[in-house]
């Protein structure tokens, strides 16, 4: 199940979000060594203050397996404050139907069931819920910084990422900007590769204001 977090929700599900924190220290943290802003055991920095909506995977004993964090481009973005190089001189988005999406975690076991392409089911549905959020909210496309494995893996999966510019040394990832595309086309197809076929956000969430 992925729930859909937004500002009027926060404190509903306070531990949820406490739980995906902690998840995104384990993942960008301690697993990648990506130099990100810590608190105690949890991973936060200036973009969770600006009111993001979260989608947040629950596995089925209701602990947090994944998460993206999504933020309109009418305001502030990793993309337009920390990775403007990657824009190649562009300027970076700013259109009501393109949000940005970023801090996308997922910590699943490495026996988990797979879908196509020898990606995990998990990956799939958090992909497709990131489809059926843009849907919901009449967007044409997501743009995100990623690193070049992910790109493959979205290539893989159907879902492929239309750079803004070539990829640039942040760090210690080879970093990548570019859109995804948000239709019912590319939903069906990640639910297909995926092997499943009915809405993966939690019903009573998606229709919760923004």
């Amino acid at each position: 199940m992925i729930r859909l977090i937004t500002k009027p929700l926060y404190g509903e599900f306070s531990d949820t979000l406490v739980g995906m924190y902690q998840l995104r220290h384990r993942v960008f943290k301690l697993r990648m060594n990506w130099d990100v802003q810590i608190s105690g055991d949890m991973e936060i920095d200036e973009f969770d203050a600006l009111d993001p909506a979260y989608l947040v995977q629950l596995s089925n004993d209701g602990k947090v397996q994944g998460t993206v964090r999504l933020l309109p481009t009418s305001g502030p973005t990793m993309l337009s404050e920390t990775f403007s190089a990657l824009l190649n001189g562009r300027k970076p988005p700013s259109d009501p139907r393109v949000c940005e999406s970023s801090r996308f975690a997922i910590e699943v076991a490495a026996d988990a069931q797979k879908g196509d392409h020898g990606i995990t089911q998990s990956t799939y549905e958090l992909f497709a819920g990131m489809v059926e959020f843009g849907l919901s909210r009449e967007l044409t496309d997501v743009v995100t910084v990623t690193d070049v494995r992910m790109e493959r893996i979205l290539r893989r999966a159907g879902w492929p990422l239309r750079r803004i510019g070539d990829p640039s040394r942040i760090g210690n990832t080879l970093a990548v900007a570019g859109y995804l595309e948000i239709s019912i086309e590319i939903l069906s197809s990640l639910r297909k590769a995926g092997g499943f076929s009915a809405p993966v956000l939690w019903t009573p969430v998606i229709l919760s204001a923004a």
